[in-house]
């Protein structure tokens, strides 16, 4: 088995202690290696000038600077991934949902029974969340991050990267096999480009950068838009309140999928966070279902188990979209569409946080068209307007 390479970490939090316990505790890890602490992000920010970690563990509230305010800011600027870390992430739903619609892999709380304590809990966790996320994230591991031009002491309030589900320790003690879709879904044959014509359905995937970007997307829809499957990256606690935002803004319905639900114009579902999501057919009727199984691609919910189940049970009757994002999830799927004769698009580089997903998919073949952001929403609803195939 090839020795994993060595994960270059910053831990910022204002507390000595923790900063102290935290290097001492991954200290006996043989491929997780401190290069610098910090007590606050400004300190932090002048260290990683000088070698820019491969993750970032970030207090929530810090002098100076508090962490969420510069988890935007450096997904803004350099994505790197970032892991949370607080007393009070737990006790306020608010917060934890917020750092991780920021772009944060994951947000660890501490529960009351003493720092020392904690920290000799969630080292295993803590180390397979690094792990993981040193896999997932930019730099070195063929995603590329859209690096902007912005100072980090700007206001960024336009950049929001997305939340992504965090993967557990035990994936890397068994050398984080990697599954793709075929251990859920079987893969499509020659016959699945030949669905008999339905109304058009569309699926979506997305990861870093798709909260804000679907916010985006569906904020410019309205009921008569098809109907819309979406598999966006987050953990299982937080995709029903994200679907509830998301329904805020939009004109067409908006909820958490559920075992059996209908795709209907005018809806939109979200896959639950924990659960794949996989479209099948009835007829000229489209309707989901939720499914356990292993991480796909690193992600459950996966877009390569969402795209394929559209190519199985749509053909060219579906179109797909793959959005910004870490990674090469949905990549696969998507040319498991086009050769089913979907229509697919990816999401442009201009216009991405990071260029991972949509340009895994286009280096595969399967995207059709590559549009800005703000082109994907119009794309939709000429949809909704077309004859079925």
């Amino acid at each position: 088995m090839t020795t994993p390479p060595t994960i270059r970490v910053m831990v910022v939090d204002d507390s000595s202690v923790v900063r102290q316990l935290v290097q001492q505790l991954l200290a006996q890890t043989t491929d997780i290696r401190v290069i610098g602490t910090a007590p606050d992000p400004v300190f932090a920010l002048r260290k990683m000038q000088q070698e820019w970690p491969d993750v970032i563990l970030l207090d929530i509230e810090m002098p100076r600077m508090d962490g969420i305010t510069f988890l935007r800011q450096i997904m803004s600027t350099r994505p790197t991934p970032v892991i949370m870390c607080s007393a009070r992430a737990m006790g306020q739903g608010g917060l934890a949902a917020e750092a991780l619609a920021a772009g944060a892999v994951s947000v660890i709380a501490r529960p009351q029974l003493g720092v020392r304590d904690f920290l000799h809990e969630a080292v295993a966790e803590l180390a397979g969340a690094i792990r993981a996320a040193m896999l997932a994230g930019p730099g070195g591991r063929g995603t590329t991050m859209v690096t902007r031009s912005v100072p980090l002491t700007d206001d960024l309030r336009m950049v929001k990267a997305a939340s992504r589900e965090m993967l557990h320790d035990d994936g890397w003690a068994s050398g984080l096999q990697r599954y793709t879709a075929d251990a859920v879904l079987t893969p499509p044959g020659p016959q699945d480009g030949y669905c008999p014509p339905t109304a058009r359905i569309v699926a979506i995937g997305a990861s870093t950068g798709g909260p804000q970007a679907l916010e985006r997307v569906l904020g410019r829809l309205d009921g008569r838009c098809p109907g819309i499957v979406v598999v966006q990256h987050m953990p299982q606690r937080f995709t029903r309140s994200f679907a509830e935002r998301l329904h805020r803004v939009s004109g067409a319905e908006v909820k958490e999928a559920e075992h059996q639900d209908l795709v209907l114009p005018g809806r939109v579902l979200i896959a639950p966070g924990g659960k794949h999501l996989v479209v099948r057919r009835d007829g000229q009727q489209y309707y989901v279902e939720t499914l356990d199984g292993p991480l796909v691609s690193r992600h459950k919910p996966s877009v390569d188990v969402l795209f394929r189940s559209l190519a199985k049970a749509a053909g060219r009757n579906a179109v797909g979209i793959i959005m910004t994002g870490m990674g090469d999830d949905g990549a696969r799927g998507m040319r498991e569409m086009a050769d089913c004769g979907a229509a697919t698009y990816a999401q442009d580089e201009a216009s991405s946080v990071v260029f991972g997903m949509p340009k895994e998919a286009i280096h595969m073949g399967g995207v059709g068209d590559v549009l800005p952001l703000e082109h994907i929403s119009a794309v939709i609803e000429q949809y909704a307007s077309r004859e079925p195939q």
